[in-house]
């Protein structure tokens, strides 16, 4: 199986270069990334629980989906191929703003990502893969909220980061 590559980018989303996914994370090279969130017509959000054999944050609830764009790829493309792929969605996706964010894991890696955030809405239901999420679930922002305060391990890093910039 042919490794995948992430973008390496400078602060301001210039392309620096390619780098496999696994040394990029291992070394904390910046690297373009995207998020999903997807919003039912109620205004809950569906999470997914990420699964169990992912290499971090594997078994934490998160946004609807997460990834990185392929060499070539638009930002936008990559976001809609990949909720396709994660969660079996398809809807428009509207990207709402950019993060930069630094993250390390108690394995070593290091998630260092120029992070790309798309908002989706749908009331249709999700088939995730299973190799990507173990789970997924819908809820309101105020059950959300009280779960982060409560129990802010059982969420990923990048999503604590994100909620705020959404509520807010």
């Amino acid at each position: 199986m042919k490794e995948s590559m992430v973008i390496r980018v400078d602060e301001m989303d210039n392309e620096i270069g390619l780098m496999p996914k696994l040394d990029a994370h291992r070394s904390g090279v910046l690297h373009r990334a995207i998020s999903i969130l997807v919003f039912d017509s109620h205004g809950n959000w569906m999470l997914q629980k990420r699964a169990n054999g992912k290499y971090h944050s594997a078994g934490l609830w998160s946004n609807t989906c997460c990834s990185h764009p392929l060499p070539n790829e638009e930002i936008e493309a990559a976001a809609k191929r990949r909720l396709f792929e994660e969660m079996k969605l398809s809807c428009e996706l509207k990207k709402r703003f950019s993060f930069l964010y630094k993250a390390e894991f108690e394995n070593g890696l290091i998630e260092h990502e120029l992070d790309h955030v798309f908002y989706g809405f749908s009331d249709n239901t999700p088939d995730p893969d299973p190799e990507e999420a173990s789970e997924w679930r819908m809820i309101s922002t105020e059950k959300l909220m009280e779960e982060l305060n409560r129990k802010p391990e059982d969420f990923s890093e990048w999503f604590k980061l994100i909620v705020p910039k959404v509520v807010n």
